[in-house]
Parts: C-alpha cells; sequence; structure tokens
C-alpha cells in the first residue's frame, strides 16, 4: 500500500532530522543558532559508522557519533558564546569543516562494510494492522525518537534545568541576578543539541544507509534548521514535523518501487520546497514566539 511505505518511510527516514532538530531546538530555546547542524550530523554519520566498523559494536558507534557532534558544537559554542563571534557565519565555516574533515577522513570506510541496526519489531504492537508497520517495525535507534521528543519537551519546561535553558534564551539578565552564568548555560545547550545531531548522523549511517559516503546528509541539517521555526521551537512539533519531511523524502523510493517513471530531480527537490513553503506561509507568524535573545539575532 502506498500510502503506508511513504508513512513508514516517513518515520524511518524522519529519525535522522529530528534528532539534530531536537538539538537545534535546545539550543535556540538558550538563544544560540547553530546552523552548522550539517556539519555536526556529518562528524556523527562518519564517527558512528568508523567506530563501528573497528570496534564491530553500532551501540559503541551510536555513541562516538554523538560525541563527534557535540566537539563540533563546543567549537560552535566557544566562538559564538565566549569570543562573540556572527552565529550565521560561524555555523556555516563550521559546516563546511564538518564536510571538509568528513571527506578527508571517511575515504577509507567509503564501501567497508560495518554493522548496524536492523528493524526489530516490537512485540504486539507490531502485529497491529497498518498503525503497527508505520510506527513499530524500526530500528532501536528510531524507538530512541518516540522517548527523546517527549523527555525534551519535560526537561524544558518542567525542570529547574529547562528553566535556566529557556531563561538564557529569554532574559540572560535574570540568570545573572541569581547567580547564574547565561555563557555557561547556552554553552551546555550548544554542545548537548550538537551531540543529538551527531546521534541524527549516526542513526542515518548505521541503521538508515547502513553504509557511509561523503555528504550523506544531504541537506537534512538545513531542513532540521528550518524545521524549528517551523515547530515554533516546541520539541512535540518538532517530532510531528519531522515525520512530514522524512515522508517526502521518502515519496520518490516508494513510487519507484512501483514502477512509476516520475522525474528523479523534481522528487529529490520535494523536501526542500516543502520547507520553503512552510516557511514563506508561517515564517513571519512563529518568528514571534522565538525566544526574545534569538529574535536579536535574526534581526541583525
Amino acid at each position: 500500500m502506498l500510502v503506508v511505505d511513504i508513512l513508514t518511510g516517513g518515520v524511518r527516514g524522519g529519525t535522522a532530522i529530528m534528532f539534530a532538530a531536537l538539538g537545534e531546538t535546545l539550543a535556540e530555546r538558550a538563544g544560540v543558532v547553530n546552523l552548522g547542524t550539517e556539519g555536526c550530523m556529518l562528524v556523527g554519520a562518519l564517527g558512528g559508522y568508523a567506530v563501528a566498523a573497528e570496534t564491530g559494536n553500532p551501540w559503541l558507534g551510536l555513541l562516538a557519533g554523538a560525541l563527534a557532534g557535540a566537539a563540533l558544537g563546543l567549537v560552535h559554542a566557544v566562538a559564538v558564546v565566549w569570543r562573540r563571534a556572527d552565529q550565521f557565519a560561524t555555523g556555516l565555516t563550521l559546516m563546511f569543516l564538518g564536510l571538509g574533515l568528513t571527506s578527508l577522513f571517511g575515504a577509507a570506510y567509503v564501501g567497508k562494510a560495518a554493522p548496524g541496526f536492523d528493524p526489530v519489531p516490537l512485540p504486539l504492537l507490531g502485529d497491529i494492522p497498518i498503525a503497527g508497520e508505520i510506527l513499530f517495525r524500526h530500528d532501536p535507534v528510531t524507538y530512541l525518537t518516540f522517548v527523546v521528543a517527549p523527555l525534551l519537551w519535560f526537561t524544558l519546561n518542567r525542570t529547574k534545568a529547562g528553566l535556566l535553558v529557556r531563561a538564557a534564551g529569554e532574559r540572560a539578565d535574570v540568570l545573572h541576578v541569581h547567580g547564574h552564568s547565561a555563557d555557561l548555560v547556552r554553552t551546555a545547550a550548544v554542545t548537548a543539541g550538537a551531540a543529538l545531531a551527531g546521534l541524527g548522523g549516526a542513526q542515518l549511517s548505521t541503521a538508515y544507509a547502513h553504509a557511509w559516503f561523503e555528504g550523506m546528509t544531504a541537506g537534512r541539517g538545513f531542513i532540521a534548521v528550518a524545521l524549528v521555526i517551523f515547530a515554533a521551537w516546541r520539541p512535540l512539533w518538532v517530532m510531528a514535523g519531522s515525520y512530514l519531511f522524512g515522508a517526502a523524502l521518502a515519496v520518490a523510493p516508494a513510487l519507484q518501487a512501483r514502477g512509476h517513471a516520475l522525474n528523479q530531480f523534481a522528487l529529490d527537490a520535494l523536501p526542500f520546497v516543502i520547507t520553503l513553503v512552510f516557511l514563506a506561509v508561517l515564517g513571519r507568524r512563529t518568528l514571534r514566539a522565538a525566544p526574545e535573545e534569538l529574535r536579536r539575532v535574526f534581526a541583525r
């Protein structure tokens, strides 16, 4: 069934985008934009695949991907939070740095086999008609997003740590009055957010593609950044939006599997067209919901 295949592909293909978008949500709620999310995903994809290939353990690869993304995110945090560099210019530079590093060190892993994550149907849930196939017959990393998105929502809205993050993005002076450092909070948020982006990259290489090749993220990091604006900085909306864009990515293979002769370039462009349409229609409205410190960044 075409619709079921597209929706199933939306969950599977949207997982990497969701990790990255949730990470960017965390960073932006603290008042920092990371346009280098694409680079964080790339180093996470290579780090995850390389460590899985060398150790034979995909879970270690997943951890390595998160650490690789965090390392690149920390570079961004130091530059923009502590050295007051331009956030947009630094983010784009970070993206090119990630692309260059993965092109240099990833050549040895092109075509090299590595253990990965295969689909594991959940008992009972996987047997539910239609819904079971769409939601509960995926790899373990995809199931992880079912927990991460609600957990991030809870953390941001119901915990002291989340309050500190939101204060850093809304009124940094309040943090200073109460003895907290906004710079430290932002650094932690950006680094943790980049770790999630790296986790998304590792899922892409070890669970989705089961391979490493240069530039494999193919713009997913930029889609994730745009998705945060579309979702108005709300983790649960990010989850829904990620599945939407994942479904857009799944249209082409689903149609090709049924022998439909459609323009491949048009199908490949579909997720980016959807991104532009949503930004054009909702961008100005959602920007009014942006954290105060973030609006200052956008206004520059």
